[in-house]
């Protein structure tokens, strides 16, 4: 091969790297000016819809269905660019859509699930539930998935369709919560005096509800003596704070008044065995 073929062939191949390159260059030009558009035209909307009170659990999901479809929009445009048929992509694109949905139902069901939860509204963003077998505070109600951070500070992500198919708790959703805890008394404590004591000295609880009125009632008895079930009332956001308070308020009370320890006792009944007999059968005496 003589000098001006390879001269040839290498203009052809500068000609085209050079081609190509710019088109990469260009690529990655649209893609982070439209990344940049994506996430403005998502704040914009946000923020417009944020202006007319909508609720933070619907701006989170519309936010995330027009991001999807925009980053859908920019892929496309930027095959386009490189010549790619958009047409043909997108039926390839309906066409796998259509194979993944059949391999991949459950992640449809997730997204319908998703749908249904802000369409019906069983909870919102920063509520406390438990959903799913989690418990924790709602951070993002996502296409797919919800997102919750648990009293240990763990984000926990759980399937739509799960939650949407479970038992749902709102412990957010009634204006007050109860506190449920129990005392045991012991069996020479007087229980009256011991309920109208945990009355006065729960209700001065900071964060207890003066109404409903705390509840101290002999719940059950034991070996040991009378058990009282202690219910003060609070809003959730106080529910620890109060469960712990009560708890020490519990033992300072009972400690001041004096009251006798619970301590488990037995009764131990002795019995003399029968006499035996000193005297002998005649026969042996003989």
């Amino acid at each position: 091969m003589d000098t001006t073929s390879l001269q040839s062939i290498r203009d052809v191949i500068y000609s085209y790297a050079t081609i190509f390159g710019v088109k990469i260059l260009a690529a990655l030009a649209f893609w982070v000016v439209g990344r940049w558009l994506i996430h403005f035209v998502v704040r914009l909307v946000q923020n417009s819809l944020a202006k007319q009170s909508v609720d933070p659990t619907l701006l989170r999901y519309v936010g995330s269905i027009v991001t999807v479809t925009l980053n859908v929009v920019l892929v496309i445009g930027i095959l386009g660019y490189f010549g790619i048929q958009t047409t043909t992509f997108a039926a390839l694109i309906a066409a796998a859509g259509v194979a993944i949905g059949m391999a991949w139902s459950g992640l449809m069901s997730n997204f319908a699930a998703g749908a249904f939860l802000v369409v019906l509204r069983p909870f919102k963003v920063g509520d406390f539930v438990t959903v799913g077998g989690v418990t924790g505070t709602v951070r993002e109600i996502g296409l797919f998935a919800t997102s919750l951070d648990t009293p240990d500070n763990v984000l926990t992500v759980v399937g739509n369709n799960k939650i949407f198919s479970d038992t749902i708790q709102n412990f957010t959703a009634n204006p007050f919560r109860r506190v449920e805890l129990k005392a045991q008394l012991a069996g020479t404590t007087d229980a009256v005096a011991a309920i109208a004591l945990l009355k006065e000295k729960l209700a001065a609880i900071p964060n207890v509800l003066a109404e409903p009125a705390v509840d101290v009632e002999i719940l059950e008895f034991t070996l040991v003596g009378p058990v009282l079930a202690v219910r003060p009332y609070c809003h959730n956001d106080h529910y620890w704070q109060v469960y712990f308070d009560t708890n020490r308020t519990i033992r300072d009370s009972f400690g001041a008044a004096g009251f006798a320890a619970p301590m488990p006792a037995q009764m131990v009944v002795m019995q003399n065995a029968p006499a035996v007999p000193l005297t002998q059968p005649a026969n042996q005496a003989a």
